[in-house]
């Protein structure tokens, strides 16, 4: 439980840091704002699904500003921290099943699907870092030590 705690630890935190900084850029890029709502609207299909819940109806790609953006990382936050507190280590094998928004029905352990989400918004995070660049930005560095060696 703990690494997996850690793991939402560091997503949470770089969520934030990208959010930081898309607020802070003038110019507007679409393409990026565009990854980065993916990643949220992942996030809160994922933690539907964990929850028993259908989320076959949930957006996947959906253009948003940064406002709805911050308000689903505070959703997302939220919802994984109370999945998270009422969790077993025990737990983290039991199977999720849920179907995609395609219909089709899939079987998962808790913790496979914890690992996907870290790992899901940690690729996308990267592209949009090399678009961050790409603009003439600095990228935010997200990377998982930088996270352990930072004061959250």
């Amino acid at each position: 439980m703990k690494t997996i705690q850690k793991m939402f630890d560091h997503l949470n935190w770089a969520n934030q840091r990208i959010l930081k900084t898309l607020q802070n850029m003038e110019d507007r890029n679409k393409e990026i704002d565009r990854l980065f709502s993916h990643i949220l609207f992942g996030e809160k299909i994922w933690i539907t699904r964990l929850q028993g819940l259908d989320s076959s109806q949930l957006p996947v790609w959906l253009d948003v500003d940064m406002d709805d953006c911050a308000e689903l990382i505070t959703q997302n936050e939220g919802s994984f921290t109370e999945y998270l507190t009422h969790l077993s280590n025990d737990d983290l094998d039991n199977l999720i099943i849920y179907t995609n928004s395609k219909g089709t029905e899939f079987k998962h352990s808790a913790r496979d699907i914890f690992t996907h989400v870290a790992l899901h918004g940690q690729y996308h995070r990267g592209q949009i870092n090399s678009r961050i660049r790409a603009t003439g930005f600095e990228p935010v560095n997200i990377d998982f030590i930088k996270f352990l060696d930072s004061d959250h």
